[in-house]
């Protein structure tokens, strides 16, 4: 009889638990109250059988850190970016009042070439009935994204953009685009999963990062990253809610986020704003990083481009053998002969941490020749 393999620690750098709150007590206390005093919950989803007070808080809290009117939970981050494009295309046939919308009726969504594969599968759902006309924009390039604005008739154009890109690590120019929206008057749209809690003074993201809350007109996030728990959310203003809990199909025929998960998420945030060391220390990892190896970069999601499959798998195996577990990524992730280490950083490392994986690094893959892919400098936030 085969034995099993014998278990291994190994350092995680393929996560996105940020801050490291997914394992702190104040999270794990109030997960087991909630679970101890009500159970799993709730009974369906949240048109049916309503919400919490744990939902409520936590909703409320979401839309006071980035600066909105309201927030819509949703059961990942996933169901949000498809809830929220598969709405924005049901506008135009909403307007038509049950005849087929006219081209220049429909609504021009214009998203980033290498948005997150939420936001692609849900404008490609939105096109597909007809509802929306989707125009992709060279990645990050502002220049073409005026010429497709300047070029397109429909009168309800909106734009759509990862904040920070999970796959590159490079933040969107969010000062570009909020001076582009000024000159066509677009809805922005950004999706902040990666930049919640890490960016900004108080964790807002990057559009607090950037200056410019009250320029970005709906937020989506996560609370499976920085927040160290699960679930996604939409905040907006209360009629952008009202039409998505009527038009947004994964959240009206999913079951709501189960109580434990809610109330753990509500003590995240009370953590992540009352922990503020945990922000800092984040960005401090980000810049031990950059002088251990001399590769720039901007953010704690590292791209390592190696280039083929093989060779990639070799590293992460190396790594793995070593100690650390650095996933590889291949297509259909990203492109082909772009495959890559995606290392990603955490206020739970601790500088010796980094000195022992860029060491293993060093024996695996020659740090010199590594495109740093996301970006020449870094741009810590403001604590």
């Amino acid at each position: 009889m085969a034995c099993p393999p014998q278990s291994k620690m190994l350092l995680l750098f393929s996560g996105n638990d940020y801050l490291g709150l997914s394992s702190h007590p104040t999270v794990r206390k109030a997960a087991a109250k909630a679970a101890q005093e009500h159970g799993m919950g709730p009974r369906g989803s949240a048109l049916i059988c309503g919400y919490t007070n744990y939902h409520r808080l936590l909703e409320s809290s979401l839309a006071d850190l980035k600066k909105k009117e309201d927030c819509l939970l949703c059961p990942t981050g996933f169901a949000a970016n498809m809830a929220l494009m598969v709405t924005l295309g049901s506008v135009s046939s909403l307007l038509a009042a049950g005849r087929k919308p006219l081209n220049d009726e429909k609504v021009a969504i214009f998203s980033d070439a290498l948005n997150h594969a939420s936001i692609i599968d849900g404008i490609r759902l939105a096109e597909r009935q007809q509802e929306a006309e989707v125009f992709v924009y060279r990645h990050c390039d502002m220049v073409h994204l005026n010429a497709l604005l300047s070029t397109c008739t429909m009168k309800k154009k909106v734009v759509v953009t990862d904040g920070l890109f999970s796959m590159d690590g490079d933040f969107a120019p969010v000062i570009e685009l909020v001076e582009l929206r000024k000159k066509h008057g677009f809805l922005l749209v950004i999706d902040d999963a990666h930049g919640t809690l890490v960016c900004g003074k108080h964790g807002g993201g990057v559009a607090e990062q950037f200056d410019c809350e009250n320029d970005v007109d709906i937020c989506i996030g996560t609370l499976s990253k920085a927040a160290g728990c699960h679930g996604g959310f939409i905040a907006c203003s209360k009629k952008w809610k009202l039409l998505l809990q009527s038009r947004g199909r994964s959240f009206i025929f999913s079951t709501s986020l189960p109580v434990p998960i809610a109330a753990a998420a509500h003590a995240a945030l009370m953590v992540a704003k009352k922990e503020e060391w945990r922000r800092q220390a984040i960005w401090n990892r980000v810049l031990d990083f950059s002088d251990l190896t001399q590769i720039h970069i901007t953010s704690p999601i590292i791209s390592l481009i190696i280039g083929n499959e093989e060779t990639a798998l070799l590293a992460s195996r190396h790594l793995l053998k070593s100690g650390f577990h650095v996933t590889a990524i291949r297509p259909p992730t990203v492109p082909p002969n772009s495959c890559r280490l995606r290392v990603t950083l955490s206020a739970a490392h601790t500088l010796d941490d980094l000195k022992k994986l860029t060491s293993a690094l060093s024996h695996c893959i020659k740090l010199s020749d590594v495109d740093g892919k996301n970006g020449s400098t870094i741009r810590a936030p403001k604590l």
